[in-house]
């Protein structure tokens, strides 16, 4: 068995006191808590949870821009649209790979000098690219966070109980209304969500849109159902939710990713932010520009987030928004689309 990540230290405590610990993982409220990944400034952990706001909560509404309204004939994707995988530029792919397989749990599936892919049930999630002499991508737009979504609030539970046991470095923890989530980050900024999804029929809505919310997370009630504490694997069936990103203008990425993708807006009423989906899933892109409003595009090449996929299984959907994209954004190698903030995906196929 591989050492482990040398941050992930074991607690030579009981789990009981851990778990009263557990209590004080600090609450996320959007554009506080989290910061920014890229230039490797993530908050230490501390404090405590705040309790002054039920989950699901209201967040104050902000206005409609140019750049919210809806085109009367607008393209779409399948409901089966989702995230695919996610690639990173590392500057120490060694302690990146052991902090994503130890402390993530995720299982690495190949591995060379150059990139790793790592994923759970035999399906890479992320694919980590070794650059040691990249430039830092300082406040520029890129990942805010990458989210892993687990297939169940015990799997959950697992997790949390496993990163309390080995001391993971916890940034914060919320209740969302349609969701429970943790974050922490990997060792270069890298932000992370491991959260779980409520049935659909139980999430919080206002109109025909969700209504995401930032509430305190039932450390406790996820712990109990964590059953016996093993080490963590993330288990089949652990997929990417959905990617966060940092933009210079919140309300033109989304309207890039609406009418240019063609992703449906579910919740644009957090200030500075805005959410996207297919299928009316809450959301598998969120953009804010909560730090990087203005700021000049990501330039290629930089450490950080190095581009994501979209999965769109169906060949004539995917032609017809590659063709959005080809029109619209500007197409490097390979089918890489880079918008106006830098940042690049790539549409795929289902993969077996």
């Amino acid at each position: 068995m591989s050492a482990p990540f040398p941050s992930v230290r074991a607690v030579r405590r009981p789990l009981p006191h851990a778990l009263r610990e557990a209590a004080c993982i600090p609450r996320v409220r959007y554009g506080e808590a989290m910061r920014s990944t890229d230039d490797h400034e993530r908050p230490a952990p501390g404090g405590a949870i705040d309790t002054s706001r039920a989950s699901g909560v209201e967040p104050t509404v902000a206005r409609d821009g140019p750049h919210d309204a809806v085109p009367a004939e607008r393209a779409s994707l399948p409901d089966s649209t989702h995230i695919g995988r996610v690639f990173l530029r590392c500057r120490d792919l060694p302690a990146c790979v052991a902090f994503w397989r130890d402390a993530l749990g995720l299982e690495v599936l190949e591995r060379s000098a150059e990139t790793a892919f790592l994923g759970a049930g035999g399906r890479a999630l992320v694919g980590l690219i070794a650059a040691p002499d990249a430039r830092s991508a300082g406040r520029a737009p890129g990942l805010y966070h990458v989210a892993l979504l687990l297939p169940d609030r015990a799997s959950l539970g697992a997790f949390l109980a496993h990163a309390v046991r080995t001391r993971v470095a916890l940034q914060g923890a919320s209740d969302h209304g349609v969701s429970e989530a943790i974050y922490l980050a990997d060792p270069e900024g890298n932000g992370i969500e491991v959260y779980r999804d409520r049935p659909r029929e139980a999430w919080p809505r206002r109109g025909e849109r969700v209504a995401m919310g930032t509430g305190p997370l039932d450390g406790e009630g996820l712990l109990a159902e964590a059953g016996e504490v093993v080490p963590f694997r993330a288990p089949a069936g652990t997929s990417v939710g959905h990617v966060h990103l940092r933009v210079a203008d919140a309300a033109a990425a989304a309207a890039r990713y609406r009418d240019d993708l063609g992703m449906d807006v579910t919740q644009a009423d957090f200030p500075g932010a805005r959410f996207l989906s297919a299928g009316g899933y809450h959301h598998h892109v969120g953009v804010n520009e909560w730090e990087t409003r203005g700021a000049p595009a990501r330039q290629p090449h930089t450490l950080g987030l190095a581009w994501f996929e979209v999965v769109v299984p169906d060949d004539g959907a995917r032609e017809a928004a590659e063709a959005r994209l080809r029109a619209a954004w500007e197409e490097r190698e390979h089918a890489l689309f880079v918008d106006a903030d830098g940042i690049g995906l790539r549409l795929v196929g289902d993969r077996p």
